[in-house]
């Protein structure tokens, strides 16, 4: 079952990766993908997840402006148009997808019942807003952009949230960081790490910045993370 179509609450339908582990009764992870689409990148989170015991699905969040898009970072083509599907992305019928994916995760076969998020650049910002907005179990933000315009929305947010920072994230300054950190402060289910030295996507594999120590780092603390609140 490597891909499945999942219903949209507004009509139509949108298309989600899916890898599932050896075992059955097992938790959900939604993975949010970042501004390349449902690539390769993101195919292969999906298939570790698995391997660590998740059934894993990464749904298609650019669909109504481009079904099926992966890019990579590799062209400048290829990010043009990555800045143009991000300029264009409706954030609210976003989340409403990645709710409709929750519901799908948590009635698919072989499904325990629980489900998180995880969620990287572009999707990190959504598992943010999932976190605020959603019934899911707990979230996961990777280098997430743009929160702190949103820390409106932290007083929704009522499950484990754990957010990885880099410290000298190119498209998160500096002031933006202290900001959202400041605000999320006193929330006792919010919990940040952030990577000194580290850019933007720091945890993407063959990425320009991916870097093998931290990303690990990073991931060892997401899987304890994810062991804790759905396993």
């Amino acid at each position: 079952m490597p891909e499945i179509t999942i219903q949209a609450a507004d009509g139509g339908s949108f298309m989600a990766y899916v890898a599932k582990p050896r075992q059955t009764m097992a938790p959900v992870m939604v993975v949010i993908q970042e501004i390349f689409g449902v690539n390769q990148v993101m195919r292969d989170i999906c298939d570790d997840l698995a391997a660590d015991g998740y059934i894993a699905i990464c749904p298609d969040i650019f669909w109504r402006q481009e079904p099926g898009i992966q890019l990579t970072d590799k062209t400048e083509a290829e990010w043009k148009r990555a800045f143009e599907l991000f300029g264009g992305f409706d954030v609210e019928k976003g989340i409403d997808d990645l709710i409709a994916t929750v519901k799908v995760g948590r009635e698919i076969e072989g499904s325990n019942g629980k489900v998180g998020t995880i969620g990287y650049c572009l999707g990190g910002k959504m598992a943010f807003l999932m976190a605020a907005r959603s019934d899911a179990d707990c979230n996961v933000s990777y280098y997430g952009v743009g929160i702190d315009a949103l820390l409106n929305e932290a007083t929704g947010i009522r499950n484990p949230l754990l957010m990885h920072v880099a410290e000298e994230d190119k498209f998160v300054p500096k002031e933006a960081q202290a900001k959202f950190i400041a605000g999320l402060k006193g929330n006792g289910n919010v919990t940040i790490h952030v990577y000194p030295g580290m850019d933007h996507a720091f945890a993407r594999v063959g990425g320009e910045h991916y870097n093998r120590d931290a990303a690990m780092q990073a991931n060892q603390r997401t899987a304890e993370f994810l062991k804790k609140n759905l396993k």
